[in-house]
C-alpha cells in the first residue's frame, strides 16, 4: 500500500491513503476539515495534479470518461431566484423561450439521438422548485422508464424532493438524481434565497434513502472565495458514501441575471478544484460539466489528467452553450491517441 502525503504540513492522520491496485479497497475519508481541503487546493500546481492523478489511476481505468447527454425537459419560469440561473422568473431581463413540459415520446428520441454519438447516460432537467405529484411528475416517470428501455443510464434534476417521490423514481429505475448543492454553507444564501442550504440537504437524504445514486457538486466563478469552495468540498466528502457523480460547474454569466458581469473563472481554478475533488472523493466520478465550452482541448486533458472522468455531451446544457460535437470528437481522438483530423465544416 502507497501513502499520498498532501502537504508537509498535512500530518500522517490528516493523508488520503491509496492503493496501487484498483481491486484493493482504498480509505476513504469523510472527516476532511475546511483547512485541509484548503491546504490541498492550494498545493503548487504540479504538485496537485500529480497527486490527484495517482489517486485517479487507483481507482479508475485512467482512459474511461463517461459521457452524458443533458436536456431541459420543461424551460424557465423557475419561482427560485438562483442569482446564476437564466430560468428564474425573478430575472425579467433575461432573454429565454420559456416552455412546458415535454411529451414523454418527444424526451426519449432525443436520448436515443444522445446514445448514437456516444452518451451513456441521459439527463433531463426540469425548472421546477419542487416535484408535485400529478400527470407531469407521471410524465417524467415514463421518461426515465423509456431512457432505461435503450439501456442508458437516467438522471434526473427536478428541485425538491419527497420520500415518496424519489421512491417512485427508484422503482421506475431512475439511476441517479442531481440536487447540487451549488456554493459552500456560508456563501449559499449570497445567491438563493428561496431556497435554504437545509432544504437540499434533506432532498439528498430522500434521494439516499430510496437507493438512487446522488449527483451533486457545485458551481464557482459567483464571487465565492477558496475558503467557500473548500467548505463545499467538506460538505460533499463529508456524505457517507460519497456522491457519486460531483459535477463541478464553472459560472456562464448571463445576460439579466445578478451575476451578469461577473469575470470568466480561470481556467486553473478548475483544474485546482477538479484536483481537490478527485483526492477528496476518489472513487466518485468528478464531472465537467458547465462552463466547459469555454476551455480549450488542452485544458480539457488537463482537467482530466488531474482526475476528471465525465463530461456532458452534446451542445447544450439546459439553457447554456457545451462544446460543439465536432470539438469533442477531436477532444476523443486526442485522448486515444489518434492523429488530428480537421473536424471543421465549409
Amino acid at each position: 500500500m502507497t501513502e499520498c502525503v498532501l502537504a508537509e504540513n498535512v500530518g500522517p492522520d490528516q493523508t488520503s491513503d491509496f492503493t496501487g491496485n484498483r481491486n484493493d479497497a482504498p480509505v476513504i475519508r469523510h472527516d476532511w476539515t475546511i483547512e485541509q481541503i484548503e491546504t490541498i487546493h492550494n498545493l503548487p500546481l504540479l504538485d496537485l495534479i500529480g497527486r490527484a492523478n495517482a489517486i485517479h489511476q487507483a481507482h479508475h481505468e485512467p482512459d474511461e470518461i463517461q459521457k452524458a447527454g443533458l436536456l431541459s425537459i420543461k424551460t424557465g419560469r423557475c419561482p427560485e431566484d438562483c442569482a446564476y440561473c437564466p430560468q428564474s422568473a425573478h430575472h425579467k431581463e433575461v432573454e429565454l423561450n420559456a416552455s412546458n413540459l415535454m411529451d414523454p415520446a418527444s424526451v426519449v428520441r432525443m436520448a436515443e439521438r444522445a446514445k448514437e454519438v456516444g452518451a451513456e447516460r441521459f439527463c433531463m432537467g426540469a425548472a421546477w422548485r419542487q416535484v408535485r405529484d400529478g400527470k407531469e411528475f407521471d410524465a417524467v416517470l415514463e421518461m426515465v422508464r423509456g431512457v432505461r428501455d435503450l439501456g442508458m443510464e437516467a438522471c434526473v434534476t427536478l428541485g425538491m424532493l419527497q420520500p415518496h417521490q424519489a421512491e417512485q423514481l427508484a422503482e421506475a429505475g431512475l439511476t441517479a438524481y442531481n440536487h447540487n448543492l451549488d456554493s459552500s454553507p456560508e456563501f449559499y444564501d449570497k445567491i438563493i434565497t428561496t431556497r435554504t442550504y437545509q432544504d437540499r440537504l434533506e432532498t439528498l437524504s430522500h434521494v439516499r434513502q430510496a437507493g438512487l445514486d446522488m449527483c451533486c457538486g457545485g458551481i464557482i466563478g459567483m464571487g465565492e472565495s477558496v475558503t467557500d469552495r473548500a467548505s463545499m468540498l467538506q460538505v460533499l466528502a463529508g456524505f457517507d458514501p460519497h456522491p457519486e457523480s460531483v459535477p463541478i460547474n464553472v459560472l456562464v454569466p448571463v445576460g439579466g441575471t445578478p451575476l451578469a458581469n461577473q469575470p470568466r473563472v480561470d481556467p486553473f481554478d478548475l483544474v485546482r478544484m477538479v484536483a481537490t475533488a478527485r483526492i477528496t472523493m476518489p472513487r466518485a466520478k468528478v464531472r465537467l460539466s458547465a462552463g466547459r465550452s469555454g476551455l480549450s482541448t488542452e485544458m480539457q486533458v488537463l482537467c482530466m489528467t488531474a482526475g476528471a472522468n465525465s463530461m456532458f455531451y452534446g451542445e447544450t446544457l439546459l439553457t447554456t452553450p457545451n462544446a460543439d460535437m465536432g470539438a469533442d470528437v477531436e477532444l476523443f481522438e486526442v485522448l486515444a491517441g489518434k492523429p488530428k483530423t480537421d473536424h471543421t465544416t465549409a
